[in-house]
């Protein structure tokens, strides 16, 4: 099906239909109803008249009903140290080897047992642990320690 364009208004035209004008000059122009012929023949701008299809172009109707693509912004990557550590501290830790990485965790584990078992013998002399029978005094509440003699009661 061969759809024609309205010469006035832009508006398609279907075959059978509408009408051919054509100019002293043999130019062809096709009009889909006579309201736009008679437009025409009035020497009548397209572009000022709000329903034809140029205006609508010009001043950009309907352009919301095709979907534009949107602008993608490309993200930057950008490297930096953190935790106290330098850019090239962490690409030296990125290049060890697993098995140097495994090593020197062993050996931070076994440094940090190494403390703890010097902290918990004090220079060489084990704490004397406290019988689990007895407690420092006898236990008495908050009532009675209220009342007890020498506190300045009432």
């Amino acid at each position: 099906v061969k759809v024609e364009i309205d010469s006035f208004s832009g508006h398609k035209i279907y075959p059978s239909r509408g009408r051919i004008f054509v100019r002293g000059d043999s130019k062809i122009f096709r009009f889909s109803k006579p309201k736009h012929e008679s437009m025409f023949k009035q020497r009548k701008n397209p572009r000022v008249i709000a329903w034809t299809q140029v205006y609508r172009r010009q001043h950009k109707k309907g352009v919301a009903d095709q979907v534009q693509k949107k602008k993608t912004r490309k993200t930057v990557k950008s490297q930096r140290g953190y935790a106290g550590l330098s850019l090239a501290d962490l690409a030296a830790k990125k290049a060890e080897s697993p098995a140097a990485r495994l090593a020197a965790r062993e050996a931070a584990i076994n440094k940090a047992k190494q403390e703890k078992k010097a902290a918990a013998t004090k220079d060489g002399k084990p704490k004397a642990a406290r019988p689990a029978g007895q407690a420092s005094g006898p236990k008495v509440s908050k009532q009675q320690m209220k009342n007890a003699p020498g506190k300045g009661g009432r």
